[in-house]
């Protein structure tokens, strides 16, 4: 008769492994959770460890990523083109006709509105001997214009445009005494004919006297400035960088016979153009 042996006691090994599966059934949730932080915190050591240690950043890294921003950025426009770009809708040509024997002759010269309804400061000397004046406005239009007030000491003229634009700037005027030799200006007129032209440079004087030869008038209290102007240009306004009206362009200085620009021309402080048209003191 066969006799079974009897069971051998189970090893230490096997009752630690019983132990730990009794434990794992019971608390396998938060196991399982343990587990996955485990996992997730020894990713992010492991991603620490091989991640590059950033660069501290210079002066000269922060000056060189300015310099780029710098040269890839657009430039900005020169004072003359902010200036120009302000003033341009106020600024007419003025055509003055002279009628009689023989062929009309006319003459060219500039101007700028001072008043919406039309009213045109200029100098006396282009539309002295008119028949006729017309103007042309920056937008094209065209229209004739009657002169209104004569200021012969101070080669001004107040013009009256029959048939303005519906839509008229008018110029902004300031003090010419807050200029200063040095200071930016802009002359716009119609030099020989070439419409609406511009030129920059600065007030080399102030206070200059001046027989002019067109009039024949002394013409005090001037602004000097080296802009280049020429015949055409006369009757228009000379501007400072914000294209505000300081003067009333009215003479070049040349001590030939030729009416060429060899850097100096003349303008009629504001303060004074302004009293012909009726308007306070600036």
């Amino acid at each position: 008769m066969y006799i079974e042996d009897p069971k051998a006691p189970p090893s230490d090994w096997q009752l630690v492994r019983e132990w730990l599966t009794r434990i794992y059934k019971s608390h396998r949730t938060p196991f399982l959770i343990a587990a996955q932080v485990i996992i997730a915190l020894a990713a992010i050591l492991v991603y620490n460890s091989l991640r590059p240690v950033p660069q501290r950043l210079t002066q000269r890294d922060i000056d060189a990523a300015v310099d780029r921003s710098l040269e890839n950025a657009p430039p900005k426009p020169s004072n003359a083109s902010v200036a120009y770009d302000a003033i341009l809708p106020s600024v007419v040509a003025v055509e003055a006709i002279m009628e009689g024997p023989g062929k009309p002759r006319s003459s060219l010269g500039a101007g700028v509105v001072v008043v919406d309804t039309g009213i045109i400061l200029t100098c006396l000397h282009v539309v002295k001997d008119a028949t006729t004046v017309k103007v042309v406005f920056s937008d094209g239009t065209e229209s004739e214009a009657q002169v209104m007030v004569r200021q012969p000491e101070n080669d001004l003229a107040v013009l009256s445009a029959l048939k303005p634009p519906d839509e008229l700037k008018p110029a902004t005027l300031v003090s010419s005494s807050s200029l200063r030799v040095g200071d930016e200006v802009i002359a716009v007129g119609n030099p020989f004919g070439v419409f609406f032209s511009t030129s920059d440079g600065v007030v080399s004087g102030l206070g200059r006297e001046y027989t002019s030869k067109e009039t024949g008038a002394s013409l005090k209290g001037l602004i000097q400035f080296d802009a280049a102007v020429n015949p055409g240009n006369s009757g228009g306004p000379l501007v400072n960088r914000y294209g505000e009206v300081v003067g009333i362009v009215t003479s070049l200085l040349n001590p030939t016979n030729q009416d060429v620009f060899i850097g100096i021309g003349f303008a009629v402080p504001i303060d004074t153009a302004g009293g012909a048209v009726g308007a306070p003191p600036i």
